[in-house]
């Protein structure tokens, strides 16, 4: 072989390293710095509505001042996290509107204490800045990918704190089954500065205390089997009812004004009937309340799917994760009673396993896990993920996910299998 031809491939990655240092090290510190401010000003709207129960009756204020934000950008048809997925996966475009819209509008939701997270809103503005800076730049379409990629890592990074996962959940994510390996470099590089950036902007890193951890045994492996499975069972409630809300409200009320209206009554109602405000916004205070031993009703993520399913179909803007993590933690308290588990340790596999139900990324979902709650209960973890991933089946939270190899099979994915529309 040629001396230059063997050194030729060598070159070639040394020059995409640097290349891609440098965008991604630029992409970290631009859409980590955003995501940060937008961080703070969700703070601030879940400290208004804490504080003031009231907001809650400004939903209706709220919502039509969403719609008619929409309506003006032309956004209305906008498809939130899909049309980040599809960016990458077909194609799709994501104007700069959408981070302005819904970096708005996700703040307006969580004012008036509307079961949604933020998580999911920061892949849209993460996902967003990213397209406008490949168009900026005039990357072709593989290039402005990994563009949108790093986005959505740095934000995510910056909104939670979990790097590791914020990285290898944007390439995970889009296509189960495959990975973006190429995306590898510049999404983790983007996703540490924009979690860094985060910090320094008094944005600390989510962590919950498990407490004491048994050692793992026969018992133990028996029930988180168990939690695999029942957990499995409510993720797919969860995304049922998520997506059968959304079409309801579709079918029987097709104007948008009228939509968001009619879901501010029932969730103003929903605030009424259960004054405590357990289940208003997006749910951090309910998995502290898990983690700390406080008294959480046995029904908690039940009801916790009905408001988050009540304001998201009705068009309020915000993400899906936070709410999905309150149901896991929820549920495994309620778990943990049942079967005199230790509380902390099935709240942390609740948790885990309804999000690898919802979002099908198992490995984005371990590392979750080790960086919210640390790597001591890692058999535990792995055990009920690989569970819950198996027989969640091909529903999820993101109909434009795509699934390129089947869960059961060592071969591509039949759509006659299953399908994740409900």
């Amino acid at each position: 072989m040629d001396k230059h031809e063997s050194i030729a491939p060598l070159l070639e990655n040394i020059r995409y390293f640097v290349k891609w240092t440098v965008i991604s090290l630029a992409m970290g510190g631009i859409v980590g710095l955003i995501g940060s401010v937008f961080g703070r000003g969700v703070a601030f709207a879940t400290r208004l509505w804490q504080d003031y129960h009231g907001t809650v009756f400004f939903m209706p204020v709220a919502g039509l001042l969403i719609v008619w934000l929409y309506r003006v950008f032309h956004e209305e048809k906008s498809k939130g996290i899909n049309q980040v997925l599809e960016s990458i996966s077909a194609h799709e475009d994501i104007s700069l509107a959408t981070a302005f819209l819904i970096f708005v509008s996700t703040i307006l939701s969580q004012s008036v204490s509307a079961s949604v997270g933020r998580e999911g809103a920061a892949l849209q503005l993460g996902g967003s800045l990213g397209n406008f800076f490949g168009k900026l730049l005039r990357f072709d379409e593989k290039e402005k990918k990994i563009v949108i990629m790093c986005g959505m890592s740095a934000c995510f990074s910056a909104l939670f704190g979990t790097p590791l996962t914020a990285a290898v959940f944007s390439l995970e994510v889009i296509g189960i089954g495959t990975m973006y390996y190429a995306a590898l470099v510049p999404c983790l590089f983007s996703s540490f500065i924009g979690g860094a950036i985060a910090r320094n902007m008094g944005l600390p890193p989510e962590h919950y205390p498990v407490g004491p951890i048994p050692e793992f045994h026969m018992k133990g492996a028996a029930f988180v089997v168990l939690m695999g499975i029942l957990c499995a069972l409510v993720g797919i409630l969860l995304c049922q009812a998520l997506h059968k809300s959304e079409s309801l409200y579709q079918k029987y009320l097709p104007n948008l004004y009228l939509r968001v209206l009619a879901g501010s009554g029932v969730y103003i109602l929903l605030s009424l009937i259960f004054s405590s405000r357990d289940y208003n916004g997006g749910g951090l205070h309910l998995i502290e309340r898990c983690f700390e031993g406080g008294a959480v009703p046995y029904y908690a993520f039940l009801m916790k799917i009905v408001f988050t399913a009540v304001v998201l179909g009705a068009g309020f803007k915000g993400g899906e994760i936070v709410p999905t993590l309150c149901v896991g933690a929820t549920f495994g308290y309620t778990a943990a009673s049942v079967f005199a588990a230790p509380p902390g340790l099935s709240c942390a596999v609740g948790m885990a396993c309804l999000f690898v139900s919802v979002t099908n990324c198992p490995i984005s979902t371990l590392l979750m896990a080790f960086e919210l709650f640390g790597y001591e209960a890692m058999p535990y973890f792995a055990l009920a993920i690989a569970v819950s991933f198996t027989l969640s089946g091909y529903y999820g939270l993101y109909r434009s996910q795509k699934f390129i190899c089947s869960k059961i099979r060592l071969e591509p994915y039949e759509a006659g299998e299953s399908h994740t529309d409900v």
